[in-house]
């Protein structure tokens, strides 16, 4: 028995020696952060501002290598199956625990196959009206719906995306049934709001943003469960017609599992000063984005709520990208 225990206690404090080097070590060469989406975006110019930064502080350079495609799931599943050693992360988007709701064939479990390292940021998304659509708040909007069945046509920036699926959980919240109308991009499905084609829209503010200042959209509220930093006099759509109502894409940083755990803390640490740089968070108000920054354990905990939450608003609704 006693030797049973000296081997416990030897293994034990190898690993403990051997995280520990991890961490003094580390990074022992570049770090990769893939990004799911191509070079130019809001989420690009997230990743290189963050990349440039957080490279001083870790003294090795930090690359950022665009992987779209697929959903997401392309470089999801490429940061899956890399070395768990802190060099290759993932900025990882809503997207990565709704895609095994949503195709038939996913590679990679989005809580298995994953370390959480933090939630960067929300992606600011609003709802939007074409201006002669009479309702100013959601209240309205929903009055409006159900007195006018079949009118209410709404667009997405394609099957699948965030913009269809808090779509669907307005319509199953509220009790309505508008219809969807899916485009390949925010673009095209803006255009098409503005020139009265569509009646309502979920997009990102960043994108929206000019059309409302314009006076082509109307905004009603934003997505969130609490009203967003970017637009603070912007009721959210819960306080203004839809009590419960939450939809929040968002950003974060995930590592291969199994990434040591001095790994992930050192990461974490450097990511939390970066985010507190003044330049940073004007940088990300630009973008459209409300900075986070939570813990690798509050983070896992939050994915696992939101995998639960958006796989019913897929079943519900019958989504499916593939």
């Amino acid at each position: 028995m006693f030797k049973k225990l000296m081997a416990s206690a030897m293994v034990a404090a190898a690993a403990l020696l051997c995280a520990t080097a991890h961490a003094d070590t580390y990074p022992a060469k570049p770090v990769t952060i893939v990004v799911p989406f191509s070079p130019g975006g809001a989420t690009d110019i997230m990743a290189r501002t963050l990349a440039e930064r957080m490279g001083k502080r870790l003294g090795q350079p930090v690359i950022v290598e665009n992987k779209p495609g697929a959903g997401t799931m392309i470089a999801s599943d490429h940061v899956a199956k890399a070395v768990p050693d802190g060099h290759t992360l993932l900025l990882a988007a809503s997207s990565l625990g709704i895609a095994p709701a949503l195709y038939s064939k996913v590679n990679y479990d989005p809580i298995k196959d994953f370390t959480p390292i933090s939630l960067v940021a929300s992606v600011v998304h609003v709802l939007e009206v074409h201006p002669s659509i009479p309702a100013k708040n959601v209240a309205e909007l929903i009055a409006w719906i159900k007195a006018n069945p079949g009118k209410a046509n709404y667009g997405s920036v394609g099957a699948g995306t965030s913009t269809h699926l808090e779509s669907e959980l307005f319509n199953t919240m509220a009790g309505v049934k508008m219809q969807h109308v899916p485009y390949k991009g925010s673009a095209p499905a803006l255009m098409d709001l503005v020139g009265g084609n569509l009646q309502v829209m979920f997009d990102a503010y960043a994108s929206s943003g000019p059309f409302i200042k314009d006076g082509k959209v109307r905004l009603l509220a934003v997505t969130t469960a609490q009203r967003s930093r970017l637009l603070p006099d912007v009721p959210t759509v819960a306080e203004s017609g839809l009590p419960g109502y939450e939809a929040m894409p968002w950003l974060g940083f995930v590592a291969p599992a199994g990434t040591p755990a001095p790994v992930v803390n050192k990461l974490h640490a450097e990511l939390m000063e970066v985010l507190k740089e003044p330049e940073v968070q004007d940088k990300f108000r630009s973008l459209g984005l409300d900075i986070i920054g939570n813990s690798p354990k509050e983070f896992g905990e939050f994915l696992k709520k939101d995998i639960v939450k958006w796989a019913k608003v897929v079943k519900d609704s019958g989504a499916k990208a593939d």
